[in-house]
């Protein structure tokens, strides 16, 4: 598994120290070492996951970053730590906490815009609820940077949808019980120029 150098970069912009946890589940021994913890894009979480048969145009899973990012997820949450989830990330917030994904989001909102191109991400616009922890944030309304064709589907106990697309896809999601642990599905890495949400996460993490 490779990370972008983009997430590397937006955790010092924003104040923080990155380290890098490699995909095995003995990572979850570190999560004690460090103040927060950020689930990166990437792969399909496996369907399996959320006992689900696999979509044709799902893609092909990789079931130790699943089960590595889980435990990972699992201790981090377990010691209030503030977790960030992007792209993949969110959508495996909400697989941990019992809920379900569109494997194919195309054939819920009949269009593309959300990865019209493979390897290239879009523009969309985002409505956030106001009250809610990204809002606190990046504001009630965002532009960001997308490239997914899954998302969240039905949504799991304890977390609440905090952000939309105009085509109704979930686009932000909070965890009710802690005091920051959220999941976005565009990119705030791939806009240099806001680093407001990981600054959200460190400035968290520094409360702890």
């Amino acid at each position: 598994m490779l990370v972008a150098r983009t997430y590397v970069d937006i955790v010092l912009a924003a104040g923080g120290v990155p380290v890098l946890l490699p995909p095995v589940v003995e990572s979850a021994d570190a999560v004690e070492r460090v103040d927060a913890v950020l689930l990166s894009g990437g792969r399909d979480v496996a369907p399996e996951r959320y006992a689900a048969a696999p979509h044709p145009a799902a893609g092909v899973a990789h079931p130790d970053r699943d089960a590595s990012e889980l435990a990972v997820l699992d201790r981090a949450v377990a010691l209030d730590l503030p977790v960030l989830g992007v792209c993949r990330g969110a959508q495996l917030l909400n697989v941990a906490f019992g809920g379900t994904l569109h494997q194919h989001l195309p054939d819920v909102v009949g269009h593309d815009g959300h990865n019209p191109t493979p390897g290239a991400f879009s523009d969309i616009d985002v409505r956030l609820d106001p009250t809610g922890r990204v809002a606190t944030a990046v504001g009630p309304h965002l532009r960001v940077r997308c490239h997914h064709h899954q998302a969240v589907d039905r949504l799991a106990p304890g977390l609440v949808a905090t952000g939309w697309a105009a085509d109704g896809t979930v686009e932000a999601v909070e965890e009710t019980a802690h005091p920051f642990v959220v999941g976005v599905q565009w990119h705030p890495e791939e806009d240099a120029a806001d680093v407001r949400l990981v600054r959200a996460l460190v400035v968290a993490a520094q409360r702890t």
